[in-house]
């Protein structure tokens, strides 16, 4: 996986002294983001993140996440400016503050976190289910193709079957509230065996908790679908806001998703990222899975 090399600047350092008080120094890079980078400094994380995204967008995603905070203790928000927003622009790139949470990533092959991790979500989808947010100024990546129009920018994996059972589901599933956008391990954090927290919000958008429920049963599966299945059993008991999933609806939305990643996959290609031989190998058993999954 190719992780963002955005620095942490002078200026940027310059910007959150002046703006939330925290003290300059040279940051920690901590491990992750593909797109924004997160430094540990002053005991604080700040996230800088690509020119590309809206401020608007931005500060839509972390009112999400201010709802989810306020509601359970494992959500980790953005610290607002004086002035109640939550994101500055510095040389044209985005920057917000976040509350630092040691841990690591939580480990899916461990059968306990991988239901932890299903439980989480069942409450944090809890905890959005009243939150209105309005629309999101524009529709967040994992939207396109969701509702049965045929993505563009995944001709590669054209499917006319695909997008007309997502129509078909979208239709007779009518739940809708703001979900995560991408929960998978790399966006939580365990410590001493429990997974304590849940962060990176970029991705959030208002849609059908099934989707996002089949999504990281495929993430904390490990791609398999037992393990998988697993994690909707756990997320179920635990009350979460979705309906339970057929082996059908699971393998369908688990499609809507590996699709996702294929057009992210060339996305990125385009934008010049030269992905080395695992990250080759990785895309390839993806686009295969998608296949294999196909009723």
């Amino acid at each position: 996986m190719i992780y963002a090399g955005t620095p942490l600047t002078d200026a940027v350092r310059r910007a959150v002294t002046s703006v939330w008080g925290i003290p300059a120094g040279d940051g920690e890079r901590l491990h992750g983001g593909e797109e924004s980078a997160a430094y540990l400094l002053g005991g604080h994380v700040v996230r800088v993140g690509p020119a590309s995204r809206a401020t608007a967008d931005a500060e839509w995603c972390h009112a999400v996440a201010r709802h989810a905070a306020d509601r359970m203790p494992e959500a980790v928000a953005p610290l607002p400016t004086p002035t109640g927003d939550t994101v500055i622009r510095v040389d044209g790139r985005l920057v917000s503050l976040w509350p630092y949470v040691e841990g690591s990533w939580p480990d899916s092959d461990e059968p306990e976190q991988r239901a932890q991790g299903a439980r989480l979500l069942a409450r944090l989808h809890a905890a959005l289910a009243d939150c209105r947010p309005g629309p999101r100024p524009s529709p967040a990546f994992q939207e396109s193709g969701l509702y049965g129009e045929p993505p563009r920018d995944a001709a590669g994996l054209d499917d006319p079957a695909l997008d007309r059972w997502l129509a078909e589901f979208h239709r007779t599933h009518p739940v809708r509230h703001p979900l995560h956008g991408d929960y998978y391990t790399g966006n939580t954090l365990a410590r001493n065996g429990a997974v304590v927290a849940v962060l990176d919000w970029d991705e959030t958008f208002v849609g059908a908790p099934e989707v996002e429920l089949a999504a990281a049963a495929l993430e904390w599966g490990d791609d398999e679908l037992d393990a998988g299945k697993e994690f909707v059993d756990a997320y179920l008991a635990a009350g979460g806001t979705a309906a339970p999933l057929t082996e059908e609806e699971l393998a369908q939305l688990i499609r809507h998703k590996l699709r996702r990643e294929y057009a992210y996959f060339h996305k990125a290609v385009a934008a010049g990222v030269v992905h080395d031989e695992e990250d080759l190998d990785y895309h390839r058993e993806r686009v295969a899975l998608f296949h294999s999954l196909a009723p």
